[in-house]
């Protein structure tokens, strides 16, 4: 799409989780590993409020959520687990602060998209907010201003930046095949109308106006025309879940200008071959599109397949260094 933002070349980044509950520690390893292209660390291990939906549901704009047995749930008033949620980001926002002092470049901020919210937050009667269209609608608008403050905040810490903002849509396609499971389980809710996905995407995404917004989906079948016709600058996904069937719209994405951020090393602790061998499939796949070697380092940057949250604080250090190492084998030898 010819009015999607640009998203400049950037050889790799992390997704957002990682382990452990130091706000500082984990600001010093996303902004030390990727020096043109660090991210704001979400730390789900700390508890309820810094999980990522408790983290986005924390962003909302007159809508509330509390955590029940069953999972978060939409409520009157902003409640501990909200109060909680927001002081967490509030750390962590400090910590990015702190470390990335007079730093210019892309800098990436991730919340939870519209529709894998709608799956995940329940109504007041159980059921999850997707089984409701109003409810959608009301969720999707709260979220978009939610979003514009929050990278109004982000702005306003790191003026230098260029800020790209990553929505997590892992439930996206569960959403679309009409997968989402009721509170009962016995029964799935039914699929949402593709084009109201895209369109109520299309209005969360243009939250960041002039600036680059990613999909990240760590799960198979990522409807990848679906989010470019929705304005997305770049997809991210689990390379090892392509299939030769997702040829043809990879071909289409990177002749359009879709930046794919290509996950291609493990989320949890893993032997890491070396660096080269990470993206021989990301090579292979070049060569099978017969698209230019030398495009490569413009359109695709290297993260790992997921959020490492479930990963060790030393595999996570590996981890990024592996990224940045085997994008820049990618960009040095794209052949």
């Amino acid at each position: 799409m010819n009015d999607t933002p640009h998203l400049p070349p950037a050889l790799a980044t992390g997704v957002g989780s990682l382990p452990g509950t130091d706000a500082r520690e984990a600001a010093k390893a996303a902004t030390g590993s990727f020096e043109d292209f660090p991210h704001l660390p979400e730390l789900p291990a700390r508890g309820p409020g810094a999980d990522m939906i408790g983290r986005t549901a924390g962003l909302l704009v007159e809508l509330y959520a509390r955590v029940e047995p069953s999972g978060w749930r939409i409520g009157d008033r902003p409640g501990r687990d909200t109060l909680r949620a927001r002081s967490w980001l509030g750390e962590d926002l400090d910590a990015l602060e702190e470390f990335t002092q007079g730093y210019e470049g892309l800098l990436k901020v991730q919340a939870v998209g519209p529709w894998t919210l709608a799956a995940a937050l329940e109504l007041k009667n159980g059921e999850a907010a997707l089984s409701d269209p109003g409810a959608c609608r009301d969720l999707a608008a709260s979220l978009a201003e939610g979003l514009r403050l929050h990278l109004e905040e982000v702005r306003r810490r790191v003026p230098g930046a260029r800020l790209v903002l990553q929505l997590d849509e892992p439930s996206l396609t569960a959403v679309l095949r009409g997968q989402v499971r009721t509170a009962s389980g016995y029964r799935t809710h039914r699929a949402v109308d593709r084009q109201t996905v895209e369109a109520t995407l299309r209005d969360v995404v243009g939250v960041h106006d002039g600036g680059p917004v990613v999909v990240h989906s760590c799960a198979p079948d990522v409807p990848f025309a679906l989010l470019r016709r929705a304005g997305v600058a770049g997809i991210s996904f689990d390379f090892s879940l392509l299939t030769e069937r997702d040829d043809e719209v990879i071909g289409e994405a990177v002749e359009g200008g879709t930046r794919l951020f290509a996950g291609v090393v493990p989320g949890t602790d893993a032997p890491l071959s070396d660096p080269a061998g990470s993206v021989m499939g990301v090579r292979t796949l070049w060569r099978r599109l017969g698209l230019r070697p030398g495009l490569l380092p413009e359109a695709v940057t290297i993260t790992p397949a997921c959020g490492l949250a479930g990963a060790s604080p030393g595999y996570v250090r590996s981890a990024y260094a592996h990224c940045v190492r085997a994008a820049r084998s990618l960009a040095d030898n794209p052949e």
